[in-house]
């Protein structure tokens, strides 16, 4: 009998449209005749179910049901195509966790761990996995630009610390720029990090478990054609991603141990996709994916078709191991 799989996309943060593609690429590449599914879209303002032909159907809150022409559909299993709130910080999963429904992504503590910046990279530093230096400000408070250039020195990044896909980061030459920069940050999150600048090699690395083993995929080399990975270089075609990375043997063992390790070690489940810089062969973390993109041109599907592990395989593998 097919499972009843309800896609979650869309969210409150400005990774909304993003979301949807990834979305509606799990909904296209998803075996049919091994699954029903549907294409939930969460906002602030409505839950719904979108049909074949975009009509819409509200989501009971209740028990995440819906009833499209009057007929009640309950869910087996819900894959989380969310990137942001309320997807990726723990907020959908402890509701799923609540209700009784698995889903595909990590649990709601790991996910709101991984989101939150300087609570991840807090969290893994005493077990030594290194990090660039840092510094914290939040809204309202004030701000001392020599104590942020003196701890993080220039040039440095400043970077909202609950949001992704770029969104309110920028990397700062001057400490006249960092009042600009941290009005940016602001305006995705009332938490910055601020960190200092790691000139090297950047790499993601994508960590799922697949038939019931934690597997390390190939790893991509990330080569902005702007002044870092940022929006336009990730979704606009700004930069070369080189599946597998040119990197040496042993940086490559180096990176793979230390994304197994994080993903082992912070009791992850589903995909991962971290991002780490090079300093000689040892490698940095600057963050952890929950719900990565999951389009054709996204970094953890090159990785897994590198694999040898198609989109469909993929996505059908999220599922099982979710209903495992």
């Amino acid at each position: 009998m097919k499972k009843n799989i309800a896609i979650i996309m869309g969210g409150y943060s400005s990774e909304h449209a993003i979301s949807i593609k990834s979305g509606n690429v799990v909904h296209k590449y998803l075996d049919t005749e091994r699954y029903n599914s549907y294409r939930i879209v969460i906002t602030k303002e409505k839950w719904v179910y979108l049909d074949d032909s975009n009509k819409e159907f509200a989501v009971d809150k209740a028990d995440f049901s819906i009833q499209p022409e009057g007929k009640k559909i309950v869910f087996d299993c819900v894959f989380n195509a969310i990137h942001g709130t309320p997807g990726e910080d723990g907020l959908l999963q402890a509701y799923f966790e609540l209700l009784g429904i698995p889903q595909t992504s990590c649990n709601h503590y790991q996910s709101a761990l991984t989101f939150n910046k300087r609570d991840l990279l807090s969290t893994l530093k005493p077990y030594g996995v290194h990090c660039a230096t840092s510094y914290y400000v939040n809204h309202g408070q004030e701000i001392d630009e020599d104590a942020i250039v003196e701890k993080v020195g220039l040039p440095c990044f400043v970077k909202a610390n609950r949001a992704g896909s770029s969104y309110g980061v920028s990397k700062v030459y001057q400490k006249e720029e960092l009042t600009k920069a941290l009005s940016a940050a602001f305006k995705e999150d009332d938490e910055v990090i601020i960190e200092s600048f790691l000139d090297g090699t950047e790499v993601s690395v994508g960590v799922i478990t697949y038939n019931n083993t934690v597997t390390v995929l190939p790893i991509t080399e990330i080569i902005s054609e702007n002044d870092f990975f940022d929006y336009e270089a990730k979704y606009q075609g700004k930069s070369q991603e080189i599946t597998p990375a040119r990197i040496s043997e042993t940086q490559e063992a180096n990176v793979r141990a230390l994304a197994e390790f994080i993903y082992k070690t912070l009791g992850m489940k589903g995909y991962t996709r971290s991002e780490f810089i090079f300093i000689g062969d040892v490698p940095h973390l600057l963050e952890v994916n929950t719900t990565p993109g999951l389009t054709e041109e996204s970094l953890l599907p090159q990785q897994a078709k590198t694999a040898g592990i198609s989109l469909d395989q993929l996505f059908d593998s999220a599922i099982v191991e979710a209903l495992r």
